[in-house]
């Protein structure tokens, strides 16, 4: 399927699909990025975006967080919420389908999470990232992580996708100024398998920004 064609198809549908043609998806550990940048902060109240089969919301309810996780597939919460119940931790956790370009979960939020918020199909990124920002509470924490590029193996000559930077999503989150504090900005490598077996890479941003709970000094 072209990249004109993903562009036809609706988000819902997509990522339905998506889920359906597998019976799982996902390895069933939490995001490495997440697992580094939390540990240590002290739990509160979290919201997981894009959570697919519930890994990092499970990860982080299971260290006390209460936390509500989004995903537009309900193939995806509906494994994920199995997998809440048979880890303890079912009433830590609300599951809520969105599909974030039209609605988004209310509330206040001590963490706000989007672990590589990609889509084939055409998402609002932008306009997703700020709705997360605006959800972050005073002195919380909003982390993006993103891919940088393609894996070392694969054909990276695809002029239509663009992997935005650090600064790039900085720029638009479009944070009013004295009011947030980047803690974190960069790019990491991480040690991959491909699918047919040979050792290679994947470069990943980071971004780590805290709304402040006054000005800033």
């Amino acid at each position: 399927m072209t990249g004109e064609q993903l562009q036809d198809i609706p988000a819902d549908q997509y990522w339905e699909d998506f889920y359906r043609a597998k019976d799982t998806v996902w390895s069933g550990n939490a995001n490495p990025i997440l697992v580094r940048e939390v540990t240590g902060l002290a739990s509160g109240t979290a919201l997981d975006l894009g959570c697919g089969e519930g890994a990092d919301a499970i990860w982080l309810a299971r260290r006390g967080w209460r936390v509500t996780a989004v995903d537009v597939s309900s193939t995806a919460l509906d494994r994920a919420a199995g997998h809440a119940a048979e880890g303890g931790v079912a009433d830590r956790v609300d599951w809520q389908r969105h599909d974030l370009g039209h609605s988004f979960p209310t509330g206040a939020f001590d963490l706000v999470s989007a672990q590589f918020l990609h889509s084939p199909v055409d998402i609002p990124r932008d306009r997703i990232l700020r709705s997360a920002a605006a959800a972050v509470a005073p002195g919380g924490t909003l982390l993006v992580a993103g891919h940088a590029g393609w894996p070392s193996w694969a054909d990276d000559d695809r002029p239509d996708v663009h992997f935005p930077t650090t600064d790039e999503v900085l720029d638009a989150l479009d944070l009013p100024a004295g009011q947030w504090r980047v803690d974190r900005q960069e790019t990491l490598e991480r040690s991959l398998t491909s699918p047919d077996g040979r050792p290679g890479t994947r470069t990943d941003n980071l971004l780590r920004v805290r709304r402040l709970t006054g000005p800033e000094a």
